[in-house]
C-alpha cells in the first residue's frame, strides 16, 4: 500500500519519465504525460516504437533517458511491468509509480527486494497538485474505500 511518505517522495522528483505513451496519443500514459507536464514537471516519454509523440521527443529505451531522470510512471500491460521496472532500476531510477492495474506481483517483489521507492495501484493524478476536479472526486472515493495513501 502506498503511504503519504512514498507519494511525497515520488512527487518531489522534478525529472520524470512516462513509460507507456502511445503513438496514437490515446493511451492513459499519454494523459498522465500531458497532465504532469502542465504541473511543471520535466517529462520524458518512453515508447520503443517512436522517436517523437505529439511534437515531444520520445525515448525508445529507458537506458537512453538523461541521467537527471529520477522517477518513472509506468503505464504498460501488467505482463510488461517487471521488465520496465528492471530496466528503470538498471538505469538507476529508484522512484517508480505503477499505475492502477499495471503492476504485477513480480514487479512489486522486485521493487521490495531492491529497496525501490514504489507506488502501485494508485493514480498519480489523485496526488499531483493541483488536483483536477475529476481526480479529487476519484480520491474522495478511494478514501472512503480505504485505498488512498495514508
Amino acid at each position: 500500500m502506498a503511504t503519504k511518505e512514498t507519494v511525497k517522495n515520488f512527487l518531489s522528483q522534478k525529472h520524470i519519465a512516462v513509460a507507456g505513451v502511445s503513438r496514437s496519443g490515446n493511451a492513459f500514459g499519454n494523459n498522465i504525460y500531458k497532465e504532469l507536464k502542465q504541473k511543471d514537471y520535466v517529462l520524458y516519454q518512453v515508447n520503443p516504437n517512436a522517436d517523437e509523440i505529439n511534437g515531444d521527443k520520445c525515448y525508445r529505451k529507458i537506458s537512453e533517458l538523461p541521467d537527471e531522470v529520477t522517477g518513472i510512471v509506468i503505464s504498460v500491460k501488467p505482463e510488461e511491468s517487471l521488465s520496465v521496472v528492471r530496466e528503470a532500476f538498471s538505469k538507476g531510477i529508484k522512484n517508480i509509480w505503477m499505475l492502477f492495474g499495471v503492476e504485477s506481483k513480480e514487479a512489486v517483489e522486485f521493487c521490495e527486494a531492491n529497496n525501490i521507492n514504489y507506488i502501485s495501484n494508485q493514480c498519480i493524478l489523485m496526488y499531483a497538485e493541483p488536483v483536477a476536479t475529476f481526480h479529487k472526486f476519484h480520491g474522495f472515493f478511494w478514501k472512503l474505500l480505504g485505498k488512498y495513501a495514508k
